[in-house]
């Protein structure tokens, strides 16, 4: 089953957001939870990083619960909100 997370960082939160990122990549790539898509939402200006979006490929809706609670960017209070819902994919257009 796929997952979407939708989070949205805390106001001003960018110098924590860069501060934390390397061991954000590194915690994506070493967990048994596939990601299927991540990157960062964008501000109307295109360039100011105001959140992240994942969609995970996972057993249960609590794998990736756990999975987001571990994450380097949740331990040092990057997000303001994390909205986690299973995703039915039907269109892949590559």
């Amino acid at each position: 089953m796929h997952y979407v997370v939708h989070c949205l960082d805390h106001e001003g939160a960018v110098e924590k957001r860069l501060a934390n990122y390397e061991a954000h990549k590194a915690y994506l790539g070493s967990g048994k939870t596939k990601t299927v898509i991540s990157g960062p939402l964008l501000a109307d200006d295109n360039t100011t990083m105001i959140g992240s979006l994942f969609v995970f490929d996972a057993e249960t809706k609590e794998e990736i619960v756990a999975f987001n609670r571990e994450d380097p960017f949740t331990k040092a209070g990057v997000w303001k909100t994390v909205n986690i819902h299973p995703f039915n994919k039907r269109v892949d257009n590559r």
